[in-house]
């Protein structure tokens, strides 16, 4: 029974929640086509959704999963490589805040990750020792 547990676990943080990430986007993407948005964030709405959606994968893989290499490559990208691409989007995302609701997301989403990835690692850091 425990078995067939952790593979539904698996199963839901590595297949489910990315699609149902992926199906957010790609909605998101065809609103803002077919609203007509000028230069329409495509590519910074991925970044954050790929970003953020790691945050969500670290988070419950710290809670319901085990620990592997793939978690471990996971973070490497959310301390070192995900902060210069959030500071990249914001900074990009700044000068077109007014453009839409969506440019002004993607400058707030890109910001709040200076808030929100170290309350995320603070609080798992502190689970874990538990």
């Amino acid at each position: 029974m425990e078995e067939s547990h952790n593979i539904i676990n698996g199963i839901i943080i590595y297949i489910v929640i990315p699609l149902v990430g992926l199906i957010c986007y790609f909605l998101l993407k065809k609103r803002m086509v077919t609203a007509n948005i000028i230069e329409p964030p495509v590519w910074s709405m991925f970044v954050v959704f790929f970003t953020y959606g790691g945050l969500l994968t670290l988070i419950l893989t710290v809670f319901f999963w085990e620990w592997s290499g793939g978690a471990s490559i996971g973070v490497f990208y959310l301390l070192f490589l995900a902060p210069i691409a959030m500071v990249l989007i914001a900074y990009k995302q700044y000068k077109k805040r007014k453009t839409s609701i969506y440019h002004k997301w993607m400058f707030y989403l890109g910001t709040s990750y200076f808030v929100i990835a170290p309350l995320t690692f603070l609080i798992l850091f502190h689970f874990s020792k538990n």
